[in-house]
């Protein structure tokens, strides 16, 4: 995710699936619409295809802006307000940046998958892009765009981190692994964030790891056992 800166009874046993030998295939459909519309997009920017460079009228339509959901800007179409909160998910700076999103979404989404299913996995990368752009727009001043998966990435991520911290609780196992591991999360964004001169979305990595931190019960299919009777 980032912000573009430089320019304008009985007991039942929940079954969890196997191991599959790459990602399901509604994952390579997300990464594929991302790398199409990236893909699109940078071939007009090198001047291969269309008159004009399409990279900013993509991102007037489809990422989100702050100063529209606070109503400090006009909306372009009807919609707009509401549409951002996902459309952004798909809109990138860069292929290097669409394929990072990209990687992690299809590693990390497999084994998410692969526990609760695709109709789950689909509702928490949605959930988690629409919480990415609320924590944008709540905790962000910024007039730039706001684009990138990394809000639903990181909705994945906050999941995983939340199964993890169960599962080690109900197995009596220290939890401090995760607990470093958050931090490592949140002291890495601060350190690109600085690096990249402001040009990292914090507000939105922390919105969709907010999802999918408290949202990682509720879509479970495999509850940690607990010791005892």
């Amino acid at each position: 995710m980032t912000r573009m800166t430089d320019r304008p009874p009985h007991r039942h046993h929940a079954q969890v699936r196997g191991p599959q030998a790459g990602a399901p295939g509604f994952l390579w459909g997300l990464v594929g619409l991302m790398a199409a519309i990236e893909g699109v997009v940078g071939l007009s920017e090198a001047g291969i295809i269309g008159a004009s460079n399409w990279r900013w009228p993509a991102f007037a339509i489809g990422a989100f802006w702050q100063p529209i959901f606070s109503g400090g800007m006009e909306p372009l179409y009807p919609g707009q307000t509401l549409l951002m909160f996902v459309t952004h998910a798909f809109l990138h700076g860069g292929f290097m940046h669409m394929a990072l999103n990209g990687v992690i979404l299809l590693a990390l989404g497999k084994f998410v998958a692969s526990r609760i299913g695709a109709a789950r996995t689909l509702l928490l990368l949605f959930l988690a892009a629409v919480g990415g752009g609320l924590g944008f727009a709540l905790l962000s001043a910024s007039n730039a765009p706001m684009i990138g998966a990394s809000g639903a990435v990181f909705g994945l991520i906050g999941l995983w981190q939340a199964w993890d911290y169960r599962m080690r609780r109900s197995a009596g196992l220290p939890v401090r692994p995760v607990l470093v591991a958050i931090l490592g999360l949140a002291v890495a964004n601060v350190v690109f964030f600085v690096m990249l001169g402001g040009g990292l979305a914090w507000e939105a990595h922390l919105g969709g790891w907010l999802v999918g931190f408290f949202l990682a019960r509720h879509l479970d299919h495999a509850p940690a056992r607990r010791t005892g009777h």
